[in-house]
């Protein structure tokens, strides 16, 4: 499982941290590269040790990224900080949090 947290010091126009449905879509898309493949294999994390907080990290990066693009609409681009949370089980997880 996994749960990304936008942040922002204050609300926009409309009230809001950010659209929900456009952050849902675009982390969708960023986990989408990563489904059903063995992680180990793909060549962009060779010699890496592919934890969870690893991953972690890299998600954040995409979504970052993906804020910066503008994927996130106009309100996306108040966003302060990004939290990205993966989960392995119910006991343990790890998280990448960090300033946009």
């Amino acid at each position: 499982m996994i749960d990304a947290t936008f942040q922002r010091t204050e609300l926009d126009a409309d009230g809001l941290v950010v659209d929900i449905g456009l952050a849902s879509d675009t982390l969708r898309a960023v986990l989408a590269e990563f489904n059903f493949r063995n992680l180990d294999d793909e060549p962009t994390f060779a010699g890496r040790n592919t934890t969870t907080e690893f991953m972690a990290r890299v998600v954040f990066d995409r979504l970052a990224a993906a804020i910066r693009d503008g994927r996130l609409g106009e309100g996306g681009r108040g966003l302060e900080r990004l939290k990205v949370t993966l989960r392995e089980s119910h006991i343990a997880w790890a998280s990448y949090e960090g300033a946009l």
